[in-house]
């Protein structure tokens, strides 16, 4: 397979809304793995005024894509990302991946999807 991408990315701008119009918002991190390897990914989490928090895992298998809802995701420690607090994403990997940011805001009854790349770390 072919090896795209690099193994640091960085989102600056997280952010889940309790807010919400029947369906829940939530931000996403799409990971595309192009390699041979399953990747393990570590997420950290940055704030404002509060320490960060470096205990959230995923996974994502050779030739493989998956999307880690941040809504729904809990560290080893059973934390999970806090709502309606701004926060900024570091995306590690053990392999090479691209990493895409989603963020789905239904806290208005014009609901608005926005995506982006996020930022890679050479």
């Amino acid at each position: 397979m072919r090896n795209y991408g690099t193994k640091v990315w960085l989102i600056p701008d997280g952010f889940i809304s309790t807010k919400s119009n029947g369906q829940d918002s939530h931000d996403a991190v799409c990971i595309l793995n192009t390699t041979d390897t399953d990747a393990e990914i570590c997420l950290t989490l940055y704030f404002e005024d509060t320490d960060l928090i470096s205990d959230f895992k995923s996974y994502c298998k050779a030739g493989k894509t998956h999307h880690i809802r941040m809504d729904k995701l809990k560290g080893e420690s059973g934390m999970e990302v806090p709502r309606d607090t701004p926060y900024a994403i570091l995306v590690e990997s053990d392999v090479n991946i691209v990493a895409q940011y989603s963020r789905l805001d239904t806290s208005q009854s014009e609901m608005a999807l926005m995506t982006t790349i996020a930022y890679p770390v050479e």
